[in-house]
């Protein structure tokens, strides 16, 4: 299973949460949400929660202690979420110049640059994900 969301849509606290000035009501955010959700031991499937959009140093910075040997979201209200076994995170980004060292320290790197990537490997994962197995017109052709 995967969760797919873009960080740079949506600003920080409605991705974590925040506390309402007024009534001083917590709010979880997006992120903080999927976590908690997909960050338990009862589900049976592994899910790679992607971050999908360019790394800003606002929002990049609050994941440190997941990326590090903790692997724990802390909140601002004071919520600490571990993570477990069966989720991964991943970020799908085009460069890494908002990232700072102790950021990019964290997380495995691994580059494809778009010359080495042409149209052809992605028209056949496109296919072979949609195709009917049953169905053998789509792998006739070319692309191997």
């Amino acid at each position: 299973k995967d969760v797919r969301f873009n960080p740079k849509s949506i600003r920080s606290q409605e991705m974590y949460g925040e506390t309402d000035p007024m009534s001083g009501e917590w709010t979880t955010g997006i992120f903080a949400a999927i976590w908690a959700k997909y960050n338990s031991r009862n589900n049976a499937f592994n899910t790679w929660i992607i971050a999908d959009g360019p790394v800003d140093a606002i929002w990049i910075e609050d994941l440190n202690t997941v990326l590090d040997d903790n692997k724990i979201l802390t909140l601002a209200n004071g919520d600490r979420i571990p993570m477990t076994d069966n989720v991964k995170i991943m970020f799908e980004v085009e460069t890494l110049v908002n990232a700072s060292p102790a950021t990019v320290s964290r997380a495995g790197i691994i580059y494809v640059s778009d010359t080495d990537l042409d149209w052809e490997p992605v028209l056949k994962a496109w296919v072979l994900k949609r195709a009917d197995p049953g169905y053998q017109a789509f792998n006739t052709s070319p692309v191997q």
